[in-house]
């Protein structure tokens, strides 16, 4: 089976390194992919959000299956367009992505079926949401409506930074079109916790639980960004908790899914707070995790191909996935300057060294240069994945593979996992 993988982050390069291990796959293609992924001889020619071009790209090289990593093409409709050319692919179809491009649609779905999450306003009138957010009290948190590469939503813990806030989104549009609406909603506290399942429109399968941390700096500190790291299991996500999570966020979800007539098959990946309250959905997402995807896959056992065509045939009754009991940490190597500016073209080293250490080095922000070296070309590069019997014991192995790794400006979090003792 020849399969296309279609984005260039560490997520897409999980995706290929699980799906090259299954013997039914002959060849694995990532477009436009990174200086790790298997090459795509036309990748310099076609833009990801040329989907035109993407269809026929996938028509002409007779691709088997196609699986979407990011968000935006989900967004726009990519699957819709391969299916009406009778291409296979995974992912939720155009509305179906909807519960992660736009944020006012997720809470509305979230209310109308009874999912916990927290209180808020949905805005598209900048006066409107001033008024509300000085009414709702702070901490509070002002989100984006639409994508904004996981960047569009400030934690405001004064009147005048969700003022702010609302400017720049609304009136500046600083994440253009995304922020023309926003939500405003209650701070939620407790420990973070991604949830992973497989969709097939009637059934779904749960993957373990994963924690990412988002923000810049040790201790939680600094703006948002795309994910600085994770680690699975997630020690706050106890038996008793997955349970009452799968009542009131999965079964309420499928649920609601009949109810709407919406048809969503993919992977669903709802952002949870495990506040003292109860667990709680901070957001919907549909397709994989970055960089939670780069803990999972090497927990999991059993052929990821298997899962996925069970998820787009409607058979997720008829599959089990097996998982490896050791726990998983990836951190995630960053150019300086991210989430903000940074430079292009460092030269890394070390890579192989790390991986002697029998740790995954994952790439992201990577290219391949003329004269064949490596070199950075975005603001996360690297993901570095340890197995451990422990998570302490994974983490300390992923950073001592990490310390291997060098480039100018290299900056990554320390503390990666340290909320989940064993």
């Amino acid at each position: 089976m020849k399969i296309l993988i279609i984005g260039s982050g560490g997520r897409e390069h999980a995706l290929a390194w699980k799906l090259q291990q299954s013997p039914r796959v002959t060849q694995v293609i990532c477009h436009p992919g990174n200086g790790g992924t298997p090459v795509n001889p036309q990748k310099s020619q076609i833009s990801v959000s040329n989907l035109i071009k993407l269809r026929d790209f996938a028509l002409s090289e007779a691709i088997d299956l196609t699986v979407v990593g990011p968000d935006d093409a989900l967004a726009n409709g990519i699957v819709d367009l391969f299916q009406a050319a009778g291409l296979r692919i995974f992912g939720p179809t155009q509305a179906g992505a909807r519960l992660e491009a736009s944020k006012i649609f997720a809470k509305e779905f979230m209310l109308r079926h009874g999912i916990p999450t927290a209180r808020s306003g949905q805005f598209s009138d900048p006066a409107a949401a001033q008024e509300f957010a000085r009414t709702l009290g702070c901490p509070l948190v002002v989100k984006a409506d639409g994508l904004a590469l996981g960047k569009g939503v400030v934690i405001a813990h004064t009147h005048w930074e969700a003022g702010l806030a609302i400017y720049r989104m609304m009136e500046r549009r600083q994440f253009g079109a995304s922020g023309a609406s926003v939500v405003i909603e209650e701070l939620l506290t407790g420990p973070e916790c991604s949830l992973h399942a497989l969709i097939d429109g009637t059934n779904y399968l749960l993957f373990p639980g994963a924690q990412d941390h988002k923000r810049a700096y040790d201790g939680d500190l600094g703006p948002n960004t795309g994910g600085m790291g994770t680690c699975s299991p997630v020690s706050a996500l106890d038996d008793a908790l997955l349970e009452r999570v799968k009542r009131e966020v999965l079964d309420r979800f499928m649920i609601g899914l009949k109810a709407d007539g919406l048809d969503f098959r993919g992977m669903l990946f709802p952002g949870l707070m495990l506040t003292p309250d109860g667990p709680k959905v901070l957001e919907f997402n549909a397709r994989f995790g970055d960089p939670e995807t780069q803990v999972l896959l090497p927990r999991l056992q059993s052929d990821l191909l298997d899962l996925i065509e069970a998820t787009i045939d409607g058979r997720l009754s008829e599959v089990q996935a097996t998982w490896d009991p050791r726990a998983a940490v990836c951190v995630v190597l960053a150019s300086g300057g991210y989430p903000g500016t940074y430079e292009k073209g460092r030269e890394i080293t070390g890579i192989a060294e790390a991986e002697a250490t029998s740790a995954l080095v994952f790439h992201a922000g990577t290219q391949r240069t003329a004269s064949g070296t490596l070199a950075t070309n975005g603001g996360r590069v690297l993901g570095v994945t340890a197995m451990g019997d422990t998570v302490a014991g994974a983490r300390a192995a992923a950073y001592r593979a990490v310390e291997k790794i060098h480039f100018n400006g290299r900056f990554c979090r320390s503390d990666i996992g340290s909320k989940s003792p064993d």
